[in-house]
């Protein structure tokens, strides 16, 4: 059967993927965030999976205000990389696996919870710089290590899904792939934040106390940490940091949710600033 062997949580700033891309990963503003990238990508090639679930959010690229879903999976065996205006990233497209995608749709939607499947869907930074910051320098031409499945989130245009029903949704996704016949090792990813604001007086607001606290109750509590409600997001954590609700489905996903052990935490990080934004990363590998 199928098994979700890890979770892997990171930011997703726009900025580091065109630092990748610009080959600026080794210049003094920078190079101190990639160095916490290095033991991520060694134990990603010891562990490669295969199939990862990202849960990200898109930025007006493949939904627009014309089109809002709460939560969009993708159900597509192939995926574009979306052009945000500037080009598309010199980045490889993903390859999704379209048969566990509609059974992990099939078992989640039979448990109430309401999903938009997506059959084309043009990925963006949300995307593709968790996948860089993981997996390295990855030329057009090549591929990535592993296929992929996206989950995305509206953490963008209010109102938005709770932490608590994200955590729920996580739980499912764990019963969806532990019950799809074949062999496969899964990780799900959460991306986004930490803290940041882009708009508006507290524009470039970082919380370094709030975003360790936060880290802290992921590994430890994570079904208290799914109470907070999003007034503490936007106080604490900038308008742009309710992205962290998307960690809280890759955080549900986890074993010891449902009553297992509990998590073996590989690697932790956190690094400010990063263009006007915090970069938290963590791995927990199951026991």
């Amino acid at each position: 059967m199928a098994r979700i062997t890890a979770s892997v949580y990171t930011s997703h700033v726009p900025a580091i993927g065109a630092a990748m891309d610009l080959g600026k990963t080794q210049e003094a503003y920078w190079q101190p965030l990639f160095a916490g990238y290095e033991y991520s990508r060694q134990w990603l090639r010891d562990n490669t999976p295969d199939v990862v679930f990202l849960v990200y959010n898109d930025h007006a690229n493949a939904f627009s205000l014309d089109f809002i879903p709460t939560f969009a999976l993708g159900t597509a065996a192939h995926y574009e990389v979306a052009d945000e205006g500037w080009g598309p990233r010199p980045v490889p497209p993903a390859e999704g696996h379209a048969e566990l995608a509609a059974h992990i749709a099939q078992s989640v939607i039979q448990e109430d919870f309401d999903l938009t499947l997506v059959n084309r869907m043009p990925i963006d930074h949300g995307f593709t710089v968790p996948l860089s910051l993981m997996c390295g320098e990855v030329p057009p031409t090549g591929q990535w290590p592993f296929k992929v499945i996206p989950l995305a989130v509206n953490v963008v245009q209010y109102p938005v899904p709770s932490g608590r029903r994200c955590f729920q949704l996580g739980q499912a996704i764990r019963r969806a792939v532990a019950s799809f016949d074949e062999d496969l090792n899964v990780h799900i990813w959460g991306t986004g934040g930490m803290t940041h604001q882009l708009q508006g007086p507290r524009a470039g607001l970082i919380n370094r106390d709030w975003d360790n606290r936060f880290l802290d109750r992921l590994i430890a509590e994570p079904a208290q940490l799914a109470q907070m409600p999003h007034i503490d997001y936007v106080r604490e954590a900038g308008s742009e940091g309710i992205e962290l609700v998307m960690w809280l489905i890759a955080r549900g996903a986890m074993a010891d949710v449902a009553g297992g052990p509990a998590p073996v935490q590989k690697h932790r990080f956190y690094h400010v600033p990063a263009s006007n934004t915090a970069v938290g990363h963590l791995i927990l590998e199951e026991a």
